[in-house]
């Protein structure tokens, strides 16, 4: 048995799971030399939320980000979260911009994409593994592991299996709800082990309390990596903390090699950070907790929030246990998706829809629909046929690929952008969040001209990676 190694999502998964992803650039600099020293597996540190959060809280270019992480970091290779056919955004987007942005993600500094779907769908990932290897990058298949009546081990190994066929050379296991249990994780991972002969990675959630013993039985099972944060931004909806499963492997034949008084400085580091962003009101106590509620209605600690919020603005929170029992009857009438960005979101909306207006899908939003129709791609049961049949009314549900159906992109997006296209990430930016890419370029170019008042020709150049 190889040591088992360990991907820091302190970066990435950690903030954006406790702080709403933001953290800022200037907050990860000082510490990235030590993270790099230390001998993970990884780090992750881009894709998931970050590209969002940077253009609309943080001022940020997200490209500038990774590549300003890429230049001090020298010995450790660089992992982002990408959606598949919908890469950081919310919608299927056309093959070229899916291609484009791989390309341009591996040349600004990733080295693993950790690609996903949310419905689990293989047709939606294919283009973007495809993408990558043509780019020399290390292709992670995903699973993303649920719980309903048609989701079982013999289900996950086929899709691991159809994964690595389309050329992924790591297949991670991504509990996103942290739904896992110690034993089940045991099953699922030998399972994994006998049947796909690539590397296996394990990503869980602390929310419903179980992750650490999750990953005891994983490593034991013969689990390759497993996902942590440094401890002052682990547990809670975070990942199970670094530094205690280090430990907890010394001396075993799962060593993990790395060096605890080394991961204390990490964790000296962000201590601070971590108390002030309790202090400006970043990090809310409620986060770090445990909650049962995960275990029993199996719904993401972020989806959780999200129901909270949406409840509180109809002045409707009276209905909150009403809404967390629709939630299951939703999700089997929309054919068991696994609930994960975009999905958790629909089945969440439409379940508030549904107690709020006295009537099951009286009200249906356009998400709603789509993923119905199929525009997300294939669920991992039918759709009831009766439920199809009241929201799409006379429409035909589509059955192919939903990229066929989506035309080449780019050039009319590069067109769009004209004056304020400073970088060919530009036009990636603007396909994936056009509102916010536009005041983001806005205010850019405003700063430049500040900045750089001597400046004679003012005249914006594209210059490539």
């Amino acid at each position: 048995m190889a040591k088992v190694r360990i991907t820091e999502t302190v970066l990435r998964d950690a903030h954006q799971s406790l702080i709403a992803t933001r953290m800022k650039i200037e907050h990860m600099l000082p510490i990235i030399g030590k993270l790099d020293n230390i001998g993970y597996n990884s780090l992750e540190c881009w894709g998931g939320a970050t590209f969002d959060a940077c253009l609309r809280y943080l001022d940020e270019d997200p490209w500038d980000r990774l590549r300003k992480i890429r230049a001090q970091v020298k010995n450790t290779k660089l992992q982002m979260l990408l959606r598949g056919q919908n890469l950081l955004g919310y919608k299927h987007y056309a093959d070229d911009v899916v291609e484009y942005f791989v390309q341009k993600s591996i040349a600004n500094g990733i080295d693993i994409l950790r690609i996903f779907d949310a419905l689990n769908d293989p047709r939606n990932i294919e283009t973007s593994i495809k993408a990558c290897k043509k780019e020399g990058g290390h292709a992670q298949g995903t699973v993303c592991y649920t719980i309903s009546p048609v989701h079982n081990l013999d289900m996950f190994v086929k899709d691991a299996r159809t994964l690595v066929d389309m050329g992924a050379d790591s297949i991670c296991i991504k509990d996103m709800a942290g739904l896992l249990l110690p034993y089940p994780t045991f099953e699922l991972v030998q399972a994994l082990k006998q049947h796909v002969k690539v590397p296996i990675q394990l990503h869980t959630h602390y929310t419903s309390g179980t992750a650490s013993m999750v990953y005891l039985k994983a490593i034991e099972a013969g689990v390759d990596v497993v996902d942590c944060a440094i401890s002052p931004l682990a547990m809670g909806t975070s990942q199970p903390p670094t530094e205690p499963l280090v430990a907890s492997l010394q001396g075993t034949q799962y060593d993990t090699g790395l060096d605890l008084t080394r991961l204390s400085e990490i964790a000296d580091y962000f201590q601070p950070l971590k108390e002030e962003y309790l202090k400006n009101g970043l990090l809310d106590v409620k986060v770090m907790g445990v909650d049962v509620n995960t275990l029993i209605y199996q719904v993401p600690g972020g989806m959780l929030s999200n129901l909270v919020s949406q409840l509180k603005q109809a002045n409707k929170m009276e209905k909150y246990m009403d809404v967390l029992k629709e939630v299951p009857q939703v999700r089997e009438d929309f054919g068991y998706p696994p609930l994960v960005t975009p999905t958790s979101q629909i089945v969440g909306t439409q379940a508030v829809m549904n107690v709020i207006s006295g009537e099951r899908y009286k009200m249906v939003p356009k998400e709603s629909k789509a993923l119905v129709k199929g525009e997300y791609g294939k669920t991992p049961a039918p759709v009831s046929s009766e439920i199809q049949k009241l929201i799409l009314k006379d429409e035909e549900p589509i059955t192919c690929r939903p990229a066929d159906l989506i035309q080449p992109e780019l050039e009319n997006i590069r067109k769009q952008l004209g004056q304020y296209l400073e970088q060919d990430e530009d036009v990636l930016t603007f396909a994936l969040f056009p509102q916010i890419a536009e005041p983001f370029f806005q205010k850019r170019q405003e700063m430049k001209y500040r900045i750089d008042s001597n400046r004679v020709d003012y005249t914006n150049k594209v210059h490539p990676v």
